[in-house]
């Protein structure tokens, strides 16, 4: 009986806070992730919603606003055409034929002719009466080609008209208004003309884009694209398609080809807020062009702090959850901690510590610490149980004669006194050890392991002969008895009964040896090679005829022998002496068995006559093999008395097939097969096939013994 382990002190109770298990910390990482998704995505909800309301606004004011500055500029275009109605008012159809007073009217009688920088005046036919710039009388031939064709078109039509830009310079760039002058008939006597310069306080003063902004330009152009007001002056006149962000609008503008309307619309594009707005008389468009980036700049930044403070209160009630559920958690990490500490204790077969502080909870834990309480007491009942159990099983097992062992799951669990003693260990060098230790390899242990499994399953029972290993290094032999605990259940352990039989084994080792080998090579002797060849012919014929109860098979080999006889080997016995005979014999068996140890086997069939036999080997492998064999004596040359000898060795090789029924005839094929090698010179390697070495067997049977 061996002695109880001694008593471990109980372990120091854990610190007042511990670290919650692994599910509970998992479900601090989804609550901490559920608060800071949650709050992801509140914020980006509400970014997003602040960032497209700011985007609306920005959109509305930009429309208003150009709307605003379109109406505008209508209304001096429209007032513009009543000044000039009024100047048209005044002038008769006598003042028309005396210049004189025409212009004495335009410089001196109508005040509203200070509003323009040009005036014109034309009859129906076209001549120009009078022609005015800045109050001096111009000649006729200094008109501008662009305004003699507005004259000319409000003579043929009829109809007040606001000219295309006449551009020149910047500083001279201006727009023509025209009205007719109608007789009492209604017919048109003539047409007055009046200019404006672009850039004048009456049209497009400077200050129309003011103030300046580098987020924001306000612009008037025309409808083929030409700048009539720009927030950078060198821009004036420039084009529309060199207008960052204006220039895509303005182009899919003119391919749908939209009238130009009052009615202001805005695009908004990725880095660009586009707004426009046409007036229908002069065909012209005002647009402000914004950076988005510049124009949301602020909103960004309040976003940020927005985005910065929503993660610092993600934080604070990430911080808050994980807390609150450890201090929640703590009854079941006490828990677990007691747990660990009466697992410690069994897998040391000791008992639980008898100060066991268990906590104190309600709820699902509650009911935890309670089934706990009850397994620990339950488990003190069957520990005493179990020690008594022990020691008496352990009395039984150390008067027993023979060696006893148990073993479960490939550990020894059990040994008895005299087990240790046949196996040279003592009790507890071996108990709960792997039943690995007393094998000689991991070899030999699976070996022995499929055949109990194999005895098992069969008969439900082991009974055999197994070698073991004792501590120190010495094989040892016994019987072995195997039977399982519970008949009914083999991994509920196993019963090993051991004998030892050592003395017995290596005397019949010691007799099977001698029977079966030649004293002189160590190698097979040729009632050994008998037998050998004769099972693998038997497990040939097993195989052939199970193959034959297959459609469309063919016989295959088996593998091949050879029969090997040494060249000029009396030459050495008659020169040199049987000494060195028996040397040459035992060198060349020596050879062979190196050469064919890995493939095959060989024998010495008697005198100097060899056989090689190579199961499972192919008929070119086979003859690559005796030719190794064949070079290998022939280079090797022994001395004896001071003389060198060359050897040689004839090989007969045969393979093993159907045709050849018997031990006698395969030897009888490979003999013949080596017979053709002495007579072809030899030192050689023939092959003979079944059906060659069939007719010779018959022919030599016909004519009787040789």
């Amino acid at each position: 009986m061996t002695a109880p382990a001694p008593s471990a002190a109980p372990d120091d109770d854990a610190p007042g806070w511990l670290v919650p298990g692994v599910l509970v910390l998992r479900l601090m990482l989804v609550a901490a992730l559920a608060v800071a998704l949650s709050g992801a995505v509140a914020a980006w909800l509400v970014t997003r919603a602040s960032g497209q309301e700011a985007v609306r606004r920005v959109v509305s004011q930009q429309t208003d606003e150009v709307e605003v500055v379109a109406r505008l500029l209508a209304s001096k275009i429209e007032q513009s055409q009543k000044v000039l109605r009024t100047v048209a008012a005044g002038i008769t159809p006598g003042m028309l034929e005396s210049p004189s007073s025409l212009e004495w009217l335009l410089q001196q009688g109508l005040p509203a002719v200070q509003f323009f920088d040009t005036m014109q005046v034309a009859r129906d036919n076209g001549e120009l009466r009078l022609n005015l710039r800045a109050g001096l009388l111009q000649k006729a031939a200094d008109l501008d080609p662009a305004e003699r064709d507005a004259l000319r078109r409000t003579l043929v039509d009829g109809k007040p008209l606001v000219s295309e830009l006449i551009a020149g310079r910047t500083s001279e760039a201006r727009v023509m208004f025209t009205m007719p002058l109608h007789r009492e008939d209604g017919t048109v006597l003539g047409v007055v003309a009046g200019a404006l310069r672009l850039q004048s306080q009456s049209l497009l003063p400077p200050s129309m884009t003011l103030p300046a902004r580098e987020d924001s330009q306000l612009i008037v152009f025309t409808r083929d694209g030409t700048i009539l007001s720009h927030s950078d002056p060198s821009r004036i006149l420039g084009q529309v398609r060199d207008e960052a962000g204006l220039a895509p609008v303005y182009a899919r503008w003119l391919t749908q080809a939209q009238p130009v309307v009052g009615r202001g619309m805005t695009h908004v594009q990725p880095d660009h807020i586009v707004s426009m707005a046409g007036m229908p008389l002069p065909q012209w468009i005002v647009a402000r062009v914004s950076t988005s980036q510049a124009l949301l700049a602020p909103l960004r930044g309040a976003q940020r702090e927005a985005w910065w403070l929503a993660v610092a209160s993600m934080a604070l009630c990430m911080l808050l959850a994980v807390a609150l559920m450890g201090w929640m958690a703590q009854p079941l990490a006490q828990l677990t901690h007691k747990a660990r500490r009466l697992l410690k204790t069994s897998t040391r077969h000791q008992q639980p510590p008898a100060d066991l502080d268990w906590p104190r909870a309600g709820g699902e834990v509650g009911e935890l610490v309670r089934v706990f309480q009850g397994l620990v007491q339950q488990g003190q009942q069957q520990q005493q149980r179990k020690d008594t159990l022990d020691g008496q099983f352990q009395a039984v097992l150390d008067s027993a004669s023979v060696g006893i062992i148990i073993s479960r799951h490939g550990m020894l669990d059990v040994v008895s006194r005299q087990a240790c003693v046949m196996l040279g260990y003592t009790v507890q060098e071996l108990q709960g050890r792997p039943a690995r230790t007393v094998y000689a390899s991991d070899a030999d242990y699976a070996q022995v392991g499929e055949r109990v499994r194999s005895e098992m399953a069969a008969h439900g029972a082991f009974d055999g002969d197994i070698c073991f290993m004792r501590k120190d290094g010495t094989p040892v032999w016994a019987r072995v008895q195997g039977r399982g605990v519970r008949p009914d259940e083999m991994h509920g352990g196993t019963v090993w009964i051991l004998e030892d039989i050592t003395a017995a084994r290596e005397a019949q080792a010691q007799q099977s040896w001698e029977r079966t080998h030649d004293a002189l090579t160590q190698l097979y002797n040729r009632v050994a090679f008998d037998e050998r060849l004769g099972l693998l012919m038997a497990e040939r014929s097993t195989r052939q005829r199970s193959a034959d109860d297959d459609e469309g098979s063919e016989p295959q080999g088996d593998g091949v022998v050879l029969f090997l006889d040494l060249d000029h080997f009396t030459v050495v016995n008659d020169i040199a002496g049987h000494d060195a005979g028996d040397d040459v014999l035992r060198h060349v068996a020596r050879l062979l068995a190196s050469q064919v140890r890995q493939i095959g086997w060989a024998a010495r069939l008697g005198g100097d006559e060899f056989a090689v036999v190579l199961p499972g080997c192919a008929l070119a492998r086979g003859q690559a093999v005796a030719e190794q064999l064949r070079a290998a004596v022939h280079a090797w040359e022994p001395s004896y008395q001071g003389r060198s000898f060359t050897l040689g060795v004839s090989i007969g090789l045969v393979v093993l097939d159907a045709s050849l029924q018997d031990v006698p005839s395969v030897l009888y094929a490979a003999d013949m097969a080596c017979y053709d090698a002495k007579r072809a010179g030899r030192n050689r390697v023939e092959t003979r096939h079944a059906s060659q070495a069939t007719v010779s067997a018959s022919g030599r049977m016909a004519l009787g013994p040789v």
